[in-house]
């Protein structure tokens, strides 16, 4: 389908995709605050304590991972966004307002549990309203708002931290406006995004296939009339109840652990893991460590990682018109070829102690690759690989995979670059990079140009 109504259409998925901008801003933000949140909490000298700011929120988007799939099928898409727009406001607000450790933590975690829930509903919610000739580009829309997101966060953070002048000692950060202040309004900017999300959020429809699924077949016809007109809207949804038919009669963790709906899951909990252990997000988590490894000064670091959001948002840019056009599968076989060689020169420039230009462009250059392959076509590939009537939790279990992903690659970093060093720690991402391209050189099917329901048959069948 070439023709359909391109302002609805758009307009729906970038209000959606506003999750995807949250959850990238708040995942970043911590690190521009850790430095001064530390101090105010009194626990810059407990590796524990830190740790723990640093994960509470991960937990908490493994446990709104998990809720996501039963709750977005219970009280539909749209309900549940704006639920996580509103957790969003509030953690926020809460988040920058804390005046004890514990009260930061469990704001951190509440925070987390929108991430998590806005991480796999957001292209979840795109891809069941996006017509098939560009579901691949609209779906990609919310790896762009979370790229957007972080490169936001790398730049509010820089911009409302005050310089700290050599030689200034802990105390006297401590009682600066970096230490009682700069890292809250770090935290209360998101509150403008997430309130513009939950006034958007109520005004986009409930997402048709949901509707179809439970048997409200003319409010379902209604918005995808909307969406490409009444012939389109027919056809969809005759396709749509086809695939319907076993859903009110058996449970959906039921059908998804059954056969052959395991088989698509453990596809998409391998793709959802390989999209965190290829090692890329530590760039994000730990720039600082991995460009003074390189031999940078602290001030240029801060520089360097800005360096890398841009090129972040650039690359994902290109890759929302190729996502499309050269096919998820192409993608994710380069992606996780190219970084596989990348790392593996930027290990042996980290071994023969090479500290240059050359590996700024080195880590800009997984920052790219990862950009246009790998970060969008993951979200991609979720929302469209399973089956209508699993669809919310098999995506919600893929994404709790992915989280849980995350967690064990930024607790291992540290470890690993400890034990073995900056050359052994890559030179093990680029052995992941090397498996991750065969599993999905054997398993993966192109699924461009299909629609949801043709791709449930292929995929079941197989």
């Amino acid at each position: 389908m070439n023709q359909f109504n391109k302002n609805f259409v758009y307009a729906v998925c970038i209000v959606s995709a506003m999750g995807g901008l949250l959850f990238g801003y708040d995942w970043v933000v911590i690190g521009g605050a850790k430095p001064f949140y530390e101090l105010y909490f009194g626990i810059a000298d407990s590796a524990s304590l830190q740790g723990l700011a640093m994960t509470v929120a991960l937990i908490g988007c493994m446990i709104g991972a998990l809720l996501c799939g039963s709750l977005a099928d219970r009280i539909g898409r749209k309900k549940l966004l704006i639920i996580a727009s509103l957790i969003f406001l509030i953690s926020s607000a809460a988040v920058g307002a804390s005046k004890g450790f514990m009260f930061f933590l469990v704001s951190r975690f509440v925070s987390g549990v929108g991430i998590g829930l806005a991480s796999g509903l957001s292209p979840m919610y795109i891809a069941e309203v996006a017509p098939t000739s560009v579901r691949g580009k609209l779906v990609s829309l919310n790896q762009l708002t979370i790229v957007f997101g972080i490169l936001a966060a790398q730049i509010t953070n820089w911009l409302i931290a005050e310089d700290i002048p050599s030689g200034m000692g802990t105390a006297e950060i401590a009682a600066s406006w970096n230490g009682q202040m700069a890292w809250r309004w770090m935290f209360w900017a998101a509150m403008v995004p997430s309130a513009l999300f939950f006034l958007f959020a109520l005004f986009i429809p409930e997402s048709p296939r949901w509707l179809a699924l439970k048997g409200r077949d003319s409010s379902s016809l209604d918005i995808l009339t909307k969406v490409g007109g009444r012939d389109y809207a027919t056809k969809e949804l005759e396709s749509i109840k086809s695939t319907n038919i076993i859903a009110n009669t058996q449970g959906g963790l039921k059908i998804l652990f059954s056969n052959p709906y395991r088989k698509v899951l453990l596809l998409g909990v391998v793709i959802a893991i390989f999209q965190q252990w290829c090692g890329t997000n530590v760039i994000f988590n730990y720039a600082q460590e991995i460009f003074q490894s390189a031999g940078y000064e602290i001030g240029d670091v801060l520089f360097n990682i800005v360096v890398t959001g841009i090129a972040n948002v650039v690359f994902t840019f290109i890759a929302i018109f190729t996502v499309d056009r050269w096919g998820r599968r192409v993608l994710m076989l380069m992606g996780a070829g190219g970084l596989c060689g990348i790392y593996l020169v930027l290990g042996t420039c980290y071994f023969f102690h090479v500290s240059s230009f050359f590996m700024i462009i080195l880590v800009v250059a997984a920052i790219a690759c990862y950009a246009m392959t790998l970060g969008p076509c993951t979200w991609v590939l979720l929302s469209e690989i399973f089956p209508n009537k699993v669809r919310a939790v098999a995506v919600a279990t893929s994404t709790f995979a992915l989280w849980v992903g995350s967690s064990t690659l930024t607790y291992t970093f540290p470890l690993l670059n400890k034990a073995l060093g900056s050359f052994g720690t890559f030179w093990i991402y680029s052995g992941v990079c090397l498996f991750g391209f065969l599993f999905m050189h054997k398993f993966l099917l192109e699924t461009k140009g299909k629609s949801l329901e043709q791709l449930e048959k292929e995929l079941c069948s197989k």
